[in-house]
């Protein structure tokens, strides 16, 4: 997908938006929806592909399709952007504050070595002020 990026979508977000669920705020959804209309397309970290797999053998998330048939629709719909050296140079450079979780080491160091704004809803993430967030 040769368009420009802009926003990086945590885990949840693909999850909410997959299941037509509402939550998301009305920031986050003109985010999404204005980077939809001008053609620029959305990412994710290949992380959140492993955490949609761990949800989905939890039972935490419930699909109608096949795991390897949404998974396919995962990787139609969203850039995926891999975990480099640099991004996991700067899982270790986030402060005191950031979460230490794996998942959001990750995704935050994602989005902040490709200059991305992460979309989410973790309010711990977007307290830190480590990653520019929208929510």
């Amino acid at each position: 997908m040769g368009r420009p990026l802009l926003i990086l979508l945590d885990t949840h977000v693909v999850i909410w938006l997959a299941s037509g669920e509402t939550r998301l705020s009305t920031k986050a959804q003109s985010a999404i929806d204005e980077a939809r209309q001008n053609q620029q397309a959305l990412s994710i970290s290949d992380f959140t592909m492993f955490e949609l797999v761990m949800l989905f053998r939890k039972k935490r998330v419930g699909l109608n399709i096949s795991l390897e048939s949404f998974l396919f629709e995962v990787e139609q719909r969203f850039v995926i952007l891999p975990i480099t050296r640099d991004v996991c140079v700067q899982t270790v450079a986030f402060p005191r504050k950031y979460p230490r979780d794996p998942a959001d080491l990750i995704i935050g160091a994602t989005a902040v070595v490709n200059g991305l704004t992460l979309v989410t809803a973790d309010r711990a993430i977007r307290e830190s002020g480590a990653v520019p967030t929208i929510w």
